[in-house]
């Protein structure tokens, strides 16, 4: 389990992060919802290493990451897929996939054939170079590279951003997959309520970088979950 406890972070003089609790829990997807430049983006860069908190701890599986760097993360079994998928153009999309092999050990480098099972599209590209796909496309290639990695963690950062209407749909399908299967905590980013709210166990809502509101699905109160969206 993920466990989050206070969290503050800061890009020089500015506070992005502001004592930010959050747990995530196999099996479960928990939403991170809120406007534009409230600080989801930052508590992502937070849980993966990318940015070093300033205050609080991040414990993972038990143990505590908080100065771990980010690839040390990847080792422990933490995936990010960041906003704007961040994949390499020139590379094929074979080898945008084999990217995901550096945090593995030697006889576990292998693509998992449900990579392809969620995402046919990439199969059928291999040859094809990633800066050659659409926006969709792109983004099903950032969530099958991290896939490789075998992640017990999973961090999505707006994975709709931007996509067409079937690819939404294909992303959908694969979150509830993997949820499903009982192994992988999801930690989703969203800012489509639509999207969030068909897949989350637990939501929560940020603004000014701090957490305003949070539930569970059973007790979800739609028009409070609004209303903490419009602040």
């Amino acid at each position: 389990m993920l466990d989050a406890n206070a969290l503050n972070l800061h890009y020089g003089a500015a506070q992005a992060l502001r004592a930010v609790s959050l747990k995530a829990e196999p099996g479960k997807v928990t939403c991170v919802l809120g406007r534009n430049g409230v600080g989801k983006t930052s508590l992502l860069d937070a849980l993966a290493g990318q940015h070093p908190v300033s205050g609080g701890t991040i414990t993972w599986e038990g143990s505590d990451i908080t100065a771990l760097r980010p690839p040390d993360r990847a080792r422990r079994g933490i995936a990010y897929v960041p906003q704007g998928r961040e994949i390499f153009p020139l590379l094929t999309v074979e080898e945008n996939l084999r990217t995901g092999f550096a945090p593995l050990k030697r006889d576990e480098r292998s693509i998992p054939a449900e990579v392809y099972t969620l995402f046919p599209v990439l199969q059928s590209m291999l040859r094809r170079r990633g800066g050659d796909l659409s926006g969709g496309q792109q983004q099903q290639l950032a969530i099958g590279r991290a896939l490789v990695t075998r992640p017990r963690l999973l961090l999505l950062d707006e994975p709709t951003e931007g996509i067409q209407p079937s690819i939404i749909k294909d992303i959908g399908r694969a979150i509830t997959y993997l949820r499903s299967l009982g192994k992988i905590a999801i930690v989703l980013v969203e800012q489509y309520l639509d999207f969030a709210r068909e897949l989350g166990d637990h939501f929560v809502v940020m603004d000014r970088g701090a957490i305003v509101y949070s539930c569970n699905r059973d007790d979800l109160d739609e028009a409070a979950l609004k209303q903490a969206m419009a602040i």
